[in-house]
């Protein structure tokens, strides 16, 4: 059974098409991955699946409920952690697991059951009775995650979890999402860490300009770039001459990032040995050079024509209002 699908959504904001005829469906128990810059249309779509925004036209079913015809019902089905917490300061991390549980209509009693259950899952039980004004970051999102668990949703939607988090609390929420996968919750990932996104999602779909524009597991996505890469850092003073010297061995320009240049390695080592002795002949040095496979980030590139990097640290055009 889907777990959700999404038919030709269209969403406008005045002159501004967010979703512009987006069609989505991924099966029950799986980590679905949205990848896309900032302004993609990726919080837009969450959003809409998540009842808190109707689609100009389309439609969308989420856990079995058509979201625009049954709103309420949906939102028995589903959880949402948005961009980014959305928890009280002034509450303690239990108070506010436990009026989230009173908001999904669960007794006085069952709230702080769950709430007792999510908090020591989610690492927090012991820091429960402290206001959240004193929580880290990192923890401040393990507890909005925590809260939008506590009514057991058949579907999470998680946008952006990992966030502005240092690593270490990144890699327990990486762990925790696993775990959540594996005990049977459906979840729909965006994020713009394309190593998250390789590492959890089982499918992937990439949105830009409001357009999904590619879907497929991550292997699947890759071979679309064909095979191999070499990829190769040299000083800032060699880069024109070592685009030159790619340019010779592969008959096509270059794929120039932020760290290094590379082309695609055609005739596999054959290709990294031609790039060898190229350089050689116009006596650059490399700081580095490898034949590697294609990453998630050359993906990226090359649909939508700039590294996801380069999007992390600018403000999202997209709303940042956090719900459940």
């Amino acid at each position: 059974m889907s777990a959700v699908t999404a038919t030709d959504i269209v969403k406008t904001f005045g002159d501004v098409t967010a979703l512009d005829g987006v069609s989505l469906q991924f099966e029950e128990g799986i980590v679905y991955g949205l990848l896309g810059p900032n302004g993609a249309g990726k919080t837009t779509l969450i959003r809409v699946l998540a009842t808190l925004l109707k689609p100009d036209s389309g439609s969308a079913v989420v856990a079995g409920i058509d979201v625009v015809a049954d709103p309420v019902g949906a939102r028995h089905k589903i959880g949402l952690a948005g961009q980014s917490a959305a928890v009280d300061e002034f509450l303690t991390g239990q108070e506010n697991v436990e009026m989230v549980g009173r908001l999904y209509n669960l007794s006085k009693g069952e709230a702080k059951r769950r709430a007792d259950e999510v908090l020591e899952r989610i690492h927090l039980k012991e820091a429960a009775d402290r206001n959240v004004g004193t929580y880290s970051g990192g923890m401040r999102r393990r507890l909005d995650l925590a809260a939008s668990m506590v009514g057991r949703p058949e579907v999470l939607f998680l946008d952006e979890p990992t966030t502005g988090i240092d690593p270490g609390s990144r890699l327990d929420l990486w762990d925790l999402i696993e775990d959540l996968v594996a005990e049977g919750t459906t979840l729909l990932l965006t994020s713009q860490y394309l190593d998250e996104a390789d590492r959890l999602a089982d499918r992937i779909g990439v949105i830009d300009n409001g357009k999904l524009i590619a879907e497929g597991t991550s292997d699947e996505l890759k071979s679309r770039l064909g095979g191999d890469v070499v990829e190769i850092h040299v000083e800032e003073a060699d880069r024109q001459g070592a685009a030159a010297a790619l340019r010779t061995v592969s008959g096509e320009e270059p794929t120039i990032e932020r760290l290094g240049l590379s082309i695609p390695a055609v005739r596999g080592s054959r290709t990294l040995t031609e790039v060898v002795r190229e350089l050689d002949a116009q006596d650059i040095e490399p700081k580095d050079i490898a034949l590697r496979k294609p990453t998630l980030d050359d993906v990226f590139l090359t649909l939508t024509g700039h590294m996801a990097e380069d999007q992390v640290s600018k403000p999202a055009s997209s709303d940042r209002q956090g719900a459940r």
